[in-house]
């Protein structure tokens, strides 16, 4: 195609989850409920780990930084969804997109590395149990927490600086209802065959060999706790499952969204909905439903911000 002489896209126009008004309203009442308790939940969790001193420890800050990441990486997406559900015309201009973009990449990479940091937080509790504190001080876990946020940096300007050379002259319809590399990639008027190869390198192969790489460290983990007993070989076994479980709910879907061919699917948009907006519900859920000391210290928590009348 010749590009010498062609006008810039300026805004993309969203197909959304459905063109059904009736089915909107339904979808909106029901994500909206779904973001609320996003933020609710996570914040719950911020505010216990920052409150209870009992909770200042590695483990519990990651989880809070988490919970942080999961708040933002929910609004990068969920407000834009919502509004669109209600709207007619459902447009984002294409500064907002690659904007979009930028932070959605951002948080994303930084919840991956964040999970990362999470596993090896729990290989030194369990593997050197005597020399934790000392490993895993205040420094280092801030440091760790830094370092997820700045990994989540390079990966997003990586996926920024692939797209914004791209010329966008005519085609500008994405069936979906978020930008996101696949589908802004396939509107631009050039070919993309190796840039697609070279971005699925990027996300979708580092992703399957990264959630590989984590589900056999916490294999070496759980195989370690045999030879523990108690009480705390119980609640490192529960602690884990939680994190697998998470880890699990993080990369298929970015495994299924990135590890192949940029073509659309049928089943894109509900696993598109669970990795956007839905995910980020689960995990204060999983780490709450399943952990005693977090559930202790949310009532803690309760009982100094509400106390009872007889008091």
């Amino acid at each position: 195609m010749e590009l010498g002489n062609y006008t810039r896209v300026k805004e993309f126009i969203f197909l959304g989850l459905t063109q059904s008004q009736d089915l909107s309203l339904v979808l909106f009442l029901l994500l909206c409920f779904v973001y609320v308790a996003t933020l609710l939940g996570n914040l719950l969790i911020m505010v216990s780990v920052t409150w209870e001193s009992r909770l200042h420890t590695p483990m519990y800050l990651l989880l809070r930084n988490l919970s942080i990441l999961d708040i933002c990486f929910s609004s990068s997406t969920a407000p834009k969804v919502l509004v669109d559900l209600l709207s007619q015309k459902k447009t984002i201009s294409y500064v907002s997109c690659m904007t979009q973009m930028f932070f959605f990449h951002l948080l994303g990479g930084a919840d991956i590395f964040s999970l990362s940091v999470m596993a090896f937080d729990r290989y030194v509790a369990i593997s050197r149990p005597l020399h934790y504190v000392t490993i895993m001080n205040r420094g280092v876990c801030t440091g760790l927490i830094v370092a997820s946020w700045l990994g989540g940096f390079v990966h997003s300007i990586v996926q920024i600086a692939l797209l914004l050379p791209l010329p966008f002259c005519g085609p500008n319809v994405l069936d979906t209802f978020y930008c996101d590399v696949p589908q802004v990639l396939k509107l631009a008027c050039t070919d993309t065959f190796a840039l697609e190869i070279l971005m699925i390198s990027n996300n979708g192969l580092v992703t399957t060999l990264w959630f590989i790489f984590l589900l056999v460290s916490y294999t070496v983990i759980l195989m370690m706790l045999r030879s523990h007993t108690g009480e705390g070989r119980r609640k490192a076994v529960s602690t884990c499952t939680s994190h697998i479980t998470v880890v699990t709910l993080h990369f298929v879907p970015c495994i299924y969204v990135y590890a192949r061919p940029f073509t659309a699917l049928p089943a894109d948009k509900p696993i598109h909905v669970t990795f956007t907006v839905i995910s980020p519900l689960l995990n204060p859920l999983i780490y709450t439903l399943r952990n005693q000391e977090m559930k202790s210290a949310m009532r803690r928590l309760q009982r100094r911000l509400l106390p009872s009348e007889r008091e």
